[in-house]
């Protein structure tokens, strides 16, 4: 009998103790492929699109990040775009985020093997950034209004930067966040689903086509943004305030930026006074006209929406296991909300 060789959607279907248990085994492989002290432990720190793990030398003290890249989410060149970019805003002091280490060939991007793979793992080291995520029971006023004014700068620095030819990102609209073919899943599959808020969700998507049509994607309100400057890509280090984790960065509405920090808890009372927070920091940069902003609930809505897909199609990280049911729940009153206000 021959046996057949495996392919990579084996990996999908293995228990999720499995996975973790081959990504370990990977990570470790791969440190060895860079420049680092002997005897480093490696730790997981967060699993979600990627598997991010803690690179330490405890005698030294020293720490590094290594992502361990998701297979078939981005492509080489998306990999080295988002880094390029990342790059080019640290060299021009626009804002402070982790610099990407060369491995023992120079490279930057890495290809690490495991038996259990078909395929190579891209994987990216990169310096250790101190700084505390904030977290959602603190007062974020004024780390807002932080990052409000990061966020501008980001956004006026794609204005005038000449991108590498070669620059090849995702885009992020509403059929791609949304629709059929979305990167992230369908938000029909979200958990917890049934007929009731399949039919309230899709009138919300169908406005919220509607309103981004009307819109539109100028070049003053679509570009290259982060597009998940969530608390958790963000590490408070004193008055300042570092940005992490590009792996999301790609073409969307400008004002995406504004909604992306409040994800998961969109539904909290105290989300619209943030963003407004969020507002004057960044026209301290930026003179944002009021259109823009009247349409920032469009976007905190769609990108509920889009976590709802992704809790549905992630459901075995301990993110979605932490929300799930609940989550959904609570976008019926968003939704609600959003068609009563903006649906007449």
């Amino acid at each position: 009998m021959t046996t057949q060789p495996k392919h990579e959607t084996d990996f999908a279907a293995l228990a999720h103790d499995e996975q973790l248990r081959l990504l370990a085994e990977l990570s470790r492989a791969a440190v060895t492929q860079y420049e680092l002290p002997a005897g480093c432990d490696v730790e997981l720190i967060n699993l979600s699109e990627n598997a991010t793990y803690k690179v330490e030398h405890r005698a030294s003290g020293q720490r590094w990040a290594l992502r361990v890249h998701r297979e078939g989410y981005h492509s080489d060149l998306a990999i080295r775009s988002e880094l390029a970019w990342q790059r080019d805003l640290r060299e021009r002091q626009v804002i402070i985020t982790p610099a990407a280490l060369p491995g023992l060939d120079g490279d930057v991007l890495q290809k690490v093997s495991h038996p259990a793979f078909t395929r190579d793992r891209n994987v990216v080291l990169f310096e250790w950034e101190t700084g505390s995520e904030p977290g959602v029971n603190e007062d974020l006023r004024a780390p807002f209004e932080v990052l409000g004014e990061v966020t501008a700068r980001m956004h006026q620095h794609v204005r005038t930067w000449n991108r590498p030819g070669w620059f090849e990102r995702l885009t992020w609209n509403v059929d791609t966040s949304l629709g059929e073919q979305p990167h992230w899943g369908r938000w029909r599959d979200g958990i917890g689903m049934d007929a009731a808020k399949q039919d309230l969700f899709g009138n919300t998507v169908s406005l919220i086509a509607d309103r981004l049509s009307a819109f539109g994607q100028g070049p003053d309100r679509f570009g290259l943004i982060h597009c998940d400057l969530r608390l958790a890509n963000l590490l408070v280090d004193g008055a300042t305030v570092k940005v992490i984790d590009f792996d999301d960065c790609g073409f969307s509405w400008l004002m995406y930026d504004a909604a992306t920090p409040v994800s998961f808890y969109e539904h909290l009372p105290e989300v619209p006074d943030l963003i407004q927070h969020w507002l004057a920091g960044y026209r301290r940069i930026i003179d944002l006209p009021q259109a823009d902003e009247d349409e920032i609930p469009t976007f905190v809505m769609l990108r509920r929406l889009l976590l709802v897909a992704w809790i549905g199609s992630h459901s075995e990280t301990d993110l979605a296991q932490s929300m799930g049911h609940e989550y959904t729940s609570q976008t019926v009153d968003l939704c609600r909300t959003y068609l009563s206000r903006f649906g007449g």
